[in-house]
């Protein structure tokens, strides 16, 4: 399973592909459409780049005629969530949740607690030393 997540984590890894995702969350494009968003970009370079989006499964290509559909597959980003997410968020709410009862308690019928002054402190004198 570990193998599987590096194919996932290697293709997240860099921010053209993760823009390449973003772009395909709101739904199916053709590949010229994608290539179009990377002007400063070769044809070749966003090629090889949807190629190992596609080798992590995390774009899935159809051919329509000529043209080739680009759709994202959260499937693999499922796998991470569920593997590195899921378990610790549990924990989290139920944190945040204390916090949020403790605060409601604490503000219940009380005006909000003011800050006390704290005396400063003295410095010392550094010692000198004697060379």
């Amino acid at each position: 399973m570990a193998e599987d997540l590096d194919q996932i984590w290697k293709a997240l890894s860099d921010e053209t592909r993760r823009t390449i995702l973003d772009f395909l969350r709101t739904g199916p494009k053709p590949t010229t459409a994608i290539v179009e968003q990377f002007p400063d970009l070769s044809r070749f370079a966003v090629m090889k780049h949807l190629d190992v989006l596609r080798q992590a499964a995390l774009v899935v290509t159809r051919e329509e005629g000529r043209q080739r559909i680009n759709s994202l597959n959260a499937v693999p980003i499922r796998m991470i969530y569920e593997r590195w997410v899921s378990n610790y968020e549990g924990a989290w709410a139920n944190a945040l949740l204390r916090v949020k009862e403790a605060s409601e308690r604490g503000s219940a019928g009380q005006s909000p607690a003011r800050p006390t002054k704290t005396p400063e402190r003295k410095r010392k004198p550094k010692a000198r030393s004697r060379s």
